[in-house]
């Protein structure tokens, strides 16, 4: 790695706008900044573009959720994906095959009901199925307990690391540099005002930082007194052997009280579920705690499964706060202090709305929606705004 580092070119002595993480929301920021025109855009990342969350990702993206603000955002990244081989012009794996949630408790029933009527206002085709249909739709599972479901064809699921990749070639193409292998070790402040940013490869004079660390962000919220409360929180995947007959249409399933989903990859499928046993922390070992709850899970909605040999899989982080919604917005007290982060699970298929959101703080232009609910003081305030839809 050392000899890697060594190769890396000089750091620009200053910068406009230094963004602080390499996965799908520092370059997405990045990426809508230089194409904006602004100059001397500079990304740091520690080590490898999407090595963090990004890259551990399931790579779903969808637009059904049950916060007004969550749906715009993901319905305006929808939108964005589905452009992405023109702009920023990268070939991102996208399968629009819809998200299919199952719904086996009255509560969820009556929650997703409401959350689709919203949706549906705001222009997202989604909508409420019967078990039988949603058994057509996604032929691995069984219908037994199962009381209703909802869909939507819009949504579906890409390859992380190509969105991330794609975003930071066109980030460097608009002139913006993008810099590996490169920690931030302070924030300089003089008063109110942010000085510079210290890496490890030398000083960056700016007075805009933009916090896209992820689960990473309480860290760099400290170097300058901002509270993010962010926790990482450890989720584990797992892909299957090659299942024949598999339908191109698959879509990501959800068994959502369990919170079990799958989705094909290649000839098989990914494999995810929460594990209520996880405590807080930075580790992305794989343990095989988690097994005897998600072969529960199979046994009672896809019991096909079960019987599949695994033949891979990892453990990534969650960035987690305390009402499962992200933190977006500039700090109080300290002049052009932004961050993007907390985004619980759904930051991947929020990336290219929040990508232009953060544009338009930056500049001081008004968002296409209304970002201020999600400020990260709203904790302070018991101002919390719960997103129900998280998996």
């Amino acid at each position: 790695m050392s000899g890697a580092v060594h190769r890396l070119s000089a750091l620009p002595p200053s910068a406009a706008v230094v963004v602080i993480g390499g996965g799908v929301m520092g370059t997405s920021i990045a990426y809508h900044l230089a194409r904006a025109g602004v100059r001397d855009v500079v990304l740091v990342e520690r080590g490898e573009l999407a090595e963090g969350s990004t890259s551990r990702a399931a790579g779903g993206v969808r637009a059904q959720f049950s916060d007004e603000l969550n749906i715009q955002l993901g319905a305006r990244s929808l939108e964005a994906f589905a452009r992405f081989g023109s702009e920023p012009g990268h070939e991102i794996g996208l399968h629009r095959v819809g998200y299919l949630f199952l719904l086996s408790e009255p509560q969820d029933v009556a929650g997703f009901e409401a959350g689709v009527a919203l949706q549906q206002s705001l222009g997202v085709p989604s909508r409420m199925i019967d078990p039988d249909e949603a058994q057509r739709l996604s032929p691995l599972i069984v219908t037994e307990g199962l009381l209703a479901a909802a869909f939507s064809p819009d949504d579906g699921h890409c390859t992380p690391e190509a969105v991330v990749q794609g975003y930071a070639v066109g980030a460097r193409r608009h002139g913006a540099t993008v810099a590996r292998h490169c920690e931030v070790l302070d924030i300089e402040t003089r008063g109110e005002e942010i000085s510079a940013v210290v890496t490890s490869r030398g000083r960056i004079a700016t007075d805009t930082v933009v916090c896209a660390a992820g689960a990473w962000s309480r860290s760099v919220g400290a170097m300058v007194g901002v509270e993010l409360p962010v926790e990482p929180l450890r989720r584990q995947i797992a892909v299957t052997e090659a299942i024949p007959g598999l339908p191109s249409s698959l879509p990501m399933t959800i068994d959502f009280s369990s919170s079990f989903y799958f989705h094909a990859e290649g000839p098989g499928l990914l494999v995810g579920m929460s594990d209520p046993d996880e405590t807080p922390g930075f580790s992305t070992e794989r343990h095989e705690r988690w097994l005897p709850g998600l072969c529960q899970a199979m046994e009672r909605r896809a019991p096909g499964l079960l019987d599949r040999r695994t033949t891979g899989g990892w453990a990534g982080l969650y960035e987690v706060t305390p009402d499962h919604n992200a933190l977006i917005g500039s700090a109080v007290g300290l002049s052009r202090f932004l961050y993007a982060t907390g985004f619980s699970g759904h930051g991947f298929l929020q990336g290219p709305a929040v990508g232009e959101v953060v544009r338009d703080l930056v500049l001081g232009r008004e968002p296409f929606v209304d970002v201020t609910p999600l400020r990260a003081d709203r904790f302070a305030a018991h101002d919390l705004r719960p997103e129900a839809n998280c998996v």
